[in-house]
């Protein structure tokens, strides 16, 4: 069998500062046709699951463009035109083709494009023509557009968030197009929109319980996937919000009744999903109240995960101005104080004009009389399922006891190595600030007494009501009541 798989994947928040280019996706991940390394990458999960079941099978694998960026603004439409046009080319290139397999995210907003998704599905289908099989991976945080669901056959999104599960929903995918491919289903969709934004932790209940069930329920009585689209609430676009994505084998009716089903299931919960947001002065009386440590407080507005700059300073000001110490936070993106850091040296105390660079979201900048601590050049973080993230050059420094991770590549937190390859020993602090909405989890809470999702200005804001949406449908759940 041939199949051809790429990866084209962004996250767009429209209300960040920070336009998306072509230069984002080549610091982040670029590589060109056949190129892409030897380890996994989580948008890159159904080309790396692919070479897992081609190698046993003996598919022949056309490998082609991988291109990611880190979350932040609208893509420009250079970016995004040339990228897909190369991806497109690879796929011209390797015809003919029995399958196609994709690396999307679902949420990704360019210039001229509110449905990046959608419009480049669209165009590997005219390509390939109707009788190849095309499915595409996606992030739960996805709008689930019609025209993405038309276009592909198939659509599987992470079940778990944190995305720990990237792989095995690549698994999945490539199985069940391989099987369309064989003839043994015939996959039909049904989508219900739930007309609200929730997240769903599956770190927690009622999260976990949910997606347990949906689980339960496939690869039985013709269910063939399940997939729950939370929404990107900080993407402004007209199918923005929370969606089901049944597909059953050939019964219609039923994937209609169980994702109407699913839907009400998950409505109901909406209440109960919603995770505390104490603001920043009641989550550190929190904190500092707790007998143990470390605590830990997700910055999550700052997230550069969901297009935030990752480096406000709201939450480290209020720590300062409150002496509080035995802290530390990051990372923190300044790629200036980290040059300045390498310049001066480990050991060095010099003042640093930290943070609060890009808008107003950022906060103001801090000038703190600090001291190197440690240096690292090029240094990598562990993220979701070992993958790799690269941090560029960083540089821990401390002011009044509290740690900062200054680092050059903008990126949420995801391993404790954040810190830990710097000697920063979290088992010591009172509390540490991440940011991150919630990829955090998975590593940090294997070493914090407690976990406090903070509400803190930011491009992220965890209150969605506070977003001037001006292309969302409406009415959805919490903006309308």
């Amino acid at each position: 069998m041939r199949v051809f798989s790429g990866s084209l994947a962004t996250e767009t928040n429209t209300f960040s500062p920070l336009p998306t280019g072509l230069a984002a996706f080549k610091e982040c991940a670029y590589f060109p046709a056949g190129q892409h390394p030897d380890e996994l990458n989580m948008f890159a999960a159904p080309l790396w699951a692919a070479r897992l079941r081609g190698k046993d099978k003996g598919w022949d694998l056309a490998e082609g463009l991988v291109a990611i960026a880190q979350p932040g603004g609208t893509t420009t439409r250079h970016a995004y035109e040339t990228l897909r046009d190369e991806l497109l080319a690879d796929l011209r290139a390797a015809l003919p083709v029995n399958m196609v397999l994709l690396g999307l995210h679902g949420a990704m907003v360019a210039d001229g494009y509110d449905d990046c998704e959608g419009d480049l599905l669209g165009r590997v289908r005219t390509i390939v023509g109707p009788d190849v099989v095309v499915g595409a991976e996606l992030d739960p945080h996805s709008h689930l557009t019609p025209m993405m669901v038309a276009k592909a056959d198939l659509l599987v999104a992470f079940k778990e968030y944190p995305h720990t599960d990237a792989l095995e929903r690549g698994l999945e995918l490539v199985d069940l197009c391989a099987a369309m491919v064989a003839g043994r289903i015939r996959p039909v969709a049904a989508v219900v929109d739930c007309e609200m934004i929730v997240v769903v932790h599956t770190s927690r209940q009622p999260g976990r319980g949910f997606v347990d069930r949906i689980q339960s329920l496939e690869g039985k009585d013709g269910v063939l996937s399940i997939s729950v689209a939370h929404g990107f609430p900080w993407g402004d676009v007209a199918e923005m919000g929370t969606k089901v994505l049944v597909y059953t084998n050939g019964e219609a009716a039923k994937a209609n009744a169980l994702a109407r089903q699913l839907a009400d299931e998950l409505v109901a919960l909406r209440e109960a999903l919603v995770v505390r947001y104490p603001d920043i002065d009641a989550s550190l009386d929190e904190a500092l109240a707790f007998a143990d440590g470390p605590v830990v407080l997700a910055d999550g507005a700052d997230n550069p995960g969901g297009g935030a700059a990752g480096d406000s300073t709201f939450i480290l000001q209020r720590m300062l101005e409150r002496g509080i110490a035995n802290a530390a936070i990051g990372p923190l993106w300044d790629p200036i104080a980290v040059r300045l850091a390498f310049a001066a040296g480990i050991g060095v105390r010099l003042t640093l004009r930290i943070g609060g660079k890009i808008s107003p979201m950022s906060g103001a900048p801090l000038d703190l009389e600090c001291t190197v601590k440690a240096l690292k050049a090029d240094m990598w973080m562990t993220g979701l399922g070992d993958t790799r993230v690269a941090m560029g050059d960083c540089a821990l420094v401390e002011n009044q006891g509290i740690d900062i991770v200054l680092v050059t590549l903008r990126s949420q937190a995801y391993g404790t190595d954040l810190f830990t390859q710097l000697d920063c020993d979290l088992a010591a602090k009172k509390i540490v600030v991440v940011k991150s909405s919630q990829h955090f989890y998975a590593a940090f809470s294997k070493v914090a007494a407690q976990v406090i999702y903070t509400a803190a200005p930011g491009t992220v804001t965890l209150d969605v009501t506070a977003l001037q949406y001006r292309r969302a449908r409406r009415p959805k759940w919490p903006l309308d009541v």
